[in-house]
């Protein structure tokens, strides 16, 4: 048996052609995010602000973490606190490296706290590192 093209409907072959044409052009040009809406984890009318030292920086994708200890005011035990930044390739782009912050520096944060206040969450709006005035301000994505 042999098949010829003279067997297709030329009609149809260009439909499908086009169909899958336009399919393609349109998934090329959609960015696709799977992301997690900062508004189920966080306060994002609310800010706030914890001093401290900071004792790790997880420089990574898709979003980096900066560990902040922190003394509680009422003369408690001291917190650690989570704060959520952007991932390594944003950092970059802003001129933070792996290398900008290191565990012992005293820094200052300040973002929308997270909805659940056991986990001592951050979101980060701005770092500042006093000792040589250092900082950070921007929005996460």
């Amino acid at each position: 048996m042999r098949f010829s093209t003279a067997d297709c409907d030329g009609g149809f072959v260009r439909r499908t052609l086009f169909i899958l044409w336009i399919a393609a052009v349109l998934v090329s040009g959609t960015p696709t995010h799977a992301h997690h809406s900062f508004a189920a984890t966080y306060f994002v009318d609310r800010e706030i602000t914890v001093e401290g030292t900071l004792t790790q920086f997880l420089y990574r994708n898709p979003h980096s973490f900066v560990k902040v200890e922190a003394a509680d005011p009422k003369g408690g035990p001291s917190t650690v606190w989570s704060v959520e930044w952007g991932g390594g390739a944003q950092l970059t782009q802003e001129h933070v490296t792996r290398d900008t912050l290191k565990p012992g520096d005293h820094v200052i944060v300040s973002g929308n706290p997270g909805r659940d206040p056991t986990e001592h969450r951050i979101r980060l709006h701005k770092i500042v590192r006093p000792s040589d005035g250092w900082k950070w301000e921007g929005v996460i994505m």
